[in-house]
């Protein structure tokens, strides 16, 4: 992975620092150094001196052997000696090699030669030391930085013991390359790391996934694992420490964005209730690339736990988990304790945030109250509203004073039995711009992200009133807004306005047929009057069918589920999905996902109000009552005075020979019974998906046979 480092920002390393060779160490290239060793048996280093420019096989073999142990003893620190040279490769300029004088003995020079190698890697790995100490190479790097740091300590620590026994004379070059070869291995292995991490650049998880592979694939010599294994415990340190403050705490500290979890900052809780894409639960934190291959399987609940502690945080309820000495995360091993930490970590952190929203922020109160507004659970207020109300929603969009609207749904709410729920001051009534079908046309092109909507799905009724588009909003505050957001309010609102509309077409009907019982009395069998009484039945049957349907097999039986799944829920992302289930399920039991059925409820509907608004007109034409029913259908009980109503010969010859009113009668009653067999196939085909709507087909085409 390549280092996402670059954009943080960090303090910049000064220039003297990478500049001023006795700070980097590069001054042992630079600079030639006389011999290092003392007197030894039979030699002096005066003696040796005095041949310096002399080349070494000039010497016998014996001196030659001492001459080239200083000298290796020299490189082996990165010092360049007399006759062992050191030059930079050619195209890299940070990888060495290292020469020696081609006069020299050749078994000297092969023993020398197996030496390199160790020397090469201390070079390698000591420059990587000095530039991955650099602050903006991360914590992790600064790290392992310093666990190489204290391993070269170590190395440098052997070189001065063989030095010193070089002094001694007991030092062959043969023994120098037997001490050397344990420390090959590992040196070997601690360089293919660098190499890799230098060459991709990486930073943070990356350098850790690196030394867990290189430490798994040298199963087969433990020292060099055992290494490995102990700079991948140290290179942890640091991103253990991150991963704790995020556990315990809810914070990422993290100055060089190297863990694994990112904050988008842009994304505040207020979107949850304003925008009904909102990602801020699910976006607001976020995994990236380039998790620990040791974090892999648990980063979903490390995200989790995080989140949990950041949104109590938010509510002012400063939380933080539980810390015992066996709970810290500053070690990494193989026995995985790290993993039952993390684990008691979410479990403390889902359960005091569940408690918290169900406890003090009753989210099952607040629940209760959306289904007793928006699903209509308790329609005593939306009577007493639509009563007072109807002259305002029968205005046309443009005409609707909403502040209006809003002061009589506070009467409603005032004087019914709304006023004993406190939750009550939280609903306000809104307009929309649309009808439901369009609508839901937009929310389907929204979520499949389509970019020509359909336009057989957005069709717009040519006159459109308050009626179609009236629906009520619900004040939502943090952190409920993380359960009911404005996607899940928007969900609500499309089921209350199909079963608003659904109502005012049920007391449009309920109307019509109150003024067909109130001319019972009059002797109107064969007339117009008749068969509209038997129209308005079946229009009646299959409003209500429709409505007990939505309500008592739909919205009460989903709603009952949902209610016990939450009081089972362990943490919110569990009550998050089960809530969003019940409001799916019930957009799809409630019919709203198909469009095709949709319009044809819509479509009958609008024959009901139709026929509701010409019932005035016949009842009207056949009873010297102008006054008797309203222009809705219903009655005008104002006027308690028995009116005089034409005698039966009368009404019957009127009635009979008023060809208009039957013909109408039966255009009515031919349209709405071919719409509602029209049902038929759309129920048959999608019963075989949803076999609930198989009742609902039997109840609705019922109707029809009745005629």
């Amino acid at each position: 992975m390549e280092n996402n480092t670059s954009t943080i920002s960090c303090p910049s390393t000064p220039r003297w620092n990478s500049e001023r060779p006795f700070l980097t160490g590069r001054f042992h290239q630079e600079t030639k150094s006389t011999s290092r060793f003392a007197d030894t048996d039979g030699y002096s280093v005066g003696s040796l001196s005095l041949g310096f420019e002399k080349a070494i096989g000039c010497y016998n073999a014996a001196v030659q052997e001492l001459v080239v142990i200083d000298d290796i003893l020299s490189a082996m620190v990165g010092i360049q000696g007399r006759y062992v040279s050191i030059k930079r490769a050619h195209g890299n300029e940070d990888k060495y090699t290292f020469q020696v004088d081609a006069s020299m003995d050749l078994a000297l020079q092969e023993l020398a030669k197996r030496v390199f190698p160790l020397c090469e890697n201390f070079m390698l790995i000591n420059q990587f030391v000095e530039s991955r100490s650099q602050f903006k190479n991360g914590l992790v790097n600064h790290a392992f930085a310093a666990a190489l740091r204290a391993l070269l300590l170590d190395y440098q620590a052997m070189v001065a013991q063989l030095e010193h026994q070089f002094r001694l004379g007991r030092l062959s070059l043969q023994g120098l390359w037997f001490y050397c070869q344990p420390m090959m291995g590992s040196m070997q292995a601690l360089s293919n790391v660098i190499q890799r991490a230098s060459a991709n650049n990486f930073a943070g998880s990356a350098v850790l996934n690196l030394l867990q592979s290189q430490a798994k694939a040298m199963a087969g010599d433990s020292g060099v694992r055992s290494l490995l294994e102990k700079m991948t415990e140290c290179a942890c340190n640091a991103y253990l420490g991150i991963l704790e403050r995020w556990v315990y705490e809810g914070v990422i500290d993290d100055p060089y964005g190297e863990f694994f979890i990112a904050e988008n900052k842009s994304l505040q809780k207020e979107s949850l209730t304003q925008d009904y894409d909102a990602k801020y639960w699910r976006q607001r934190y976020s995994l990236k690339d380039g998790i620990p291959s040791f974090l892999a399987n648990i980063s979903g609940t490390i995200l989790t736990t995080g989140k949990y502690l950041n949104v109590m945080r938010e509510c002012g309820h400063h939380v933080q988990v539980p810390l015992s000495e066996n709970s810290k995360l500053m070690t990494f091993g193989s026995n995985h304790r790290y993993l039952e930490c993390i684990k008691s970590a979410y479990d403390f952190a889902s359960s005091e945030l569940l408690n918290l929203i169900k406890e003090k922020y009753d989210l099952m109160g607040k629940l209760r109250s959306i289904k007793h507004y928006l699903l209509l659970d308790q329609g005593d207020f939306l009577v007493h509203f639509m009563d007072i109300a109807r002259d305002e929603l029968t205005k046309k969009l443009d005409e609707i004073s909403v502040e209006k609207l809003q002061s009589l749904l506070d009467l409603a709410l005032r004087t019914t039995a709304a006023a004993a729920d406190p939750c009550h001051e939280d609903l306000t009534c809104c307009v929309e711009t649309s009808s439901l079908l369009k609508k839901l046309g937009t929310l389907k092109d929204r979520e499949k992200s389509r970019p020509v909507p359909d336009d057989n799905d957005l069709e717009e009724p040519v006159s459109i009133t308050g009626l179609e588009t009236f629906s009520l909003n619900y004040k939502i505050r943090w952190p409920l807004s993380i359960v009911i957001s404005k996607n899940s309010l928007t969900k609500y609102q499309l089921i209350f306005r199909f079963l608003f509309h659904c109502k005012h077409v049920d007391r449009q009907l309920c109307g019509a047929w109150q003024a067909h019982q109130g001319v019972r009395a009059l002797n109107m069998r064969g007339t117009a009057i008749s068969r509209s009484s038997l129209l308005c039945r079946s229009m009646l049957k299959f409003i209500n069918s429709l409505l007990h349907y939505l309500t008592f097999e739909v919205i009460e039986p989903n709603c009952h589920v949902m209610h016990k799944r939450l009081q089972t829920a362990k943490s919110i992302d569990e009550v998050i999905q089960h809530h969003d289930f019940f409001l799916d399920k019930c957009l799809r039991g409630c019919l709203l996902l198909l469009p095709e059925f949709l319009k044809k409820v819509e479509r009958l509907k609008l024959l009901c109000l139709q026929y509701a608004a010409a019932t005035q007109w016949l009842i009207s034409s056949s009873i010297d009552v102008p006054s008797l029913v309203d222009f809705d259908g219903s009655l005008v009980p104002e006027n308690p005075k028995p009116s005089k109503l034409r005698t039966p010969s009368q009404a019957l010859k009127l009635s009979s020979s008023n060809k208009t009113v039957a013909d109408s009668i039966l255009k009515f009653e031919r349209e709405f019974n071919a719409e509602l067999q029209s049902l038929g196939p759309i129920l048959n085909s999608s019963s075989k998906a949803e076999p609930y709507l198989t009742h609902l087909s039997q109840c609705i085409l019922g109707t029809g046979n009745e005629q």
